[in-house]
């Protein structure tokens, strides 16, 4: 194994996400030039709300300090709910609090996925996701803060962040496809939301289904924080979004 060339990711993660190192590891696995690898502090949430999601924020700097430890070449933080929720520019002020820390470049995830939308010229999108109405609700007006429309929005209503990981790709297939049937506006892509949902399976699957680009809250992190770094890996498998 060659270390000359290897990049180390500090990725901060809800500690109930069980997808994030599940997708990340299995794609970024076995590259033969270049290693990357992840490393992860955990920040506490059980359900999410915004109350939970409140408490968590609060931990941010302790998880950023603790990846500092390792020098990472880039800090991730990996939640998409947990970066919006306040207001519109919430990211910005996780990355700010995360840099100060680390002194490395940050990747926030509703920042990256606001970024993989521009880049795909997804302007009116159908959205997907595991949340309660009171979320999708703040991410529709995030979305439109940054003159993204959302022509639909799929919910699962799920509150417990363990049960959104334990959402199969083949159940979530179902439930997008199922949902399409229903829509009569035209749309330029799908955005599913949230990185506990274990979309990298699907991603290509849909878009062929679809013939539009498909985005999901870890394809979009994942593709920020690879551009970042100056990292491209060929025949990744996750869309449209790494084609471009």
């Amino acid at each position: 194994m060659n270390f000359k060339n290897w990049l180390k990711m500090g990725i901060i993660i809800p500690s109930s996400n069980t997808t994030v190192e599940l997708e990340f590891t299995k794609v970024l696995s076995n590259k033969e030039d270049v290693l990357i690898s992840c490393h992860f502090s955990r920040i506490k949430l059980d359900n999410v709300t915004v109350d939970d999601l409140t408490k968590m924020e609060k931990e941010t700097e302790r998880a950023a300090s603790e990846l500092s430890s390792i020098i990472p070449d880039i800090v991730i933080y990996a939640c998409t709910t947990g970066s919006f929720f306040k207001n519109y520019i919430q990211y910005k002020e996780l990355e700010e609090k995360i840099y100060k820390i680390t002194k490395t470049p940050v990747v926030v995830t509703s920042s990256a996925v606001i970024s993989a939308l521009r880049k795909m010229k997804m302007r009116d999108i159908v959205l997907v996701t595991p949340y309660i109405d009171e979320l999708n609700k703040k991410e529709v007006e995030f979305l439109a803060f940054h003159d993204i429309n959302v022509v639909k929005v799929y919910g699962m209503n799920i509150i417990k962040n363990t049960e959104i990981g334990k959402v199969s790709p083949d159940v979530l297939y179902e439930f997008i496809t199922s949902s399409l049937k229903e829509i009569k506006a035209d749309f330029d892509g799908i955005f599913i939301s949230c990185t506990n949902l274990r979309t990298f399976d699907i991603i290509s699957k849909l878009e062929e289904k679809i013939g539009k680009p498909v985005i999901s809250s870890n394809s979009a992190t994942l593709w920020e924080a690879l551009n970042k770094l100056d990292i491209r890996i060929p025949n990744i498998g996750l869309g449209m979004l790494f084609n471009t």
